[in-house]
Parts: structure tokens; C-alpha cells; sequence
């Protein structure tokens, strides 16, 4: 198994916990470590953009959501 294989089975692993916890927190935490992953794993493939774009632009959501709006919503 090359490095490239690594990080996407542990992107793939890191997607599929986010969907375990009850506290949303904790799911968009775990997500946005697995869409970064993805977003790793789509450059190391080659620049695959629709990898790349689509996980990079849910990681920037759960980042909005983790840290801008922390003090507007209540978990």
C-alpha cells in the first residue's frame, strides 16, 4: 500500500466515524479532518478537482461552522 492509498482509506475512515457522535461538534470536527484528508488524498492522486473541490468546499462549511458562527447557533 502506497502513501497516496493510505490517506484515502484513512480519509474514508475519518467520513464514516463523523457520523457516529451525537454532539455536532464532534461530527463536524471528525468531517472537516476527513474532507481535508480528501482534499490531500485528490492532489496526491493528481489533482482530481472534483475530489478536491467538492470536500474542500464542505471543510470551509464545517469551519464556518465550528469557529465563525460558534457564538450564533447553540449546539
Amino acid at each position: 500500500m502506497d502513501t497516496t492509498e493510505l490517506v484515502g482509506y484513512i480519509a474514508m475512515a475519518f467520513l464514516v466515524v463523523s457520523f457516529l457522535p451525537k454532539q455536532i461538534r464532534k461530527i463536524r470536527l471528525i468531517n472537516f479532518i476527513g474532507c481535508s484528508l480528501f482534499v490531500i488524498y485528490g492532489i496526491l492522486l493528481g489533482w482530481k478537482w472534483p475530489l478536491i473541490v467538492s470536500n474542500g468546499l464542505i471543510a470551509l462549511i464545517q469551519i464556518y461552522y465550528l469557529f465563525i458562527a460558534k457564538n450564533k447557533i447553540v449546539d
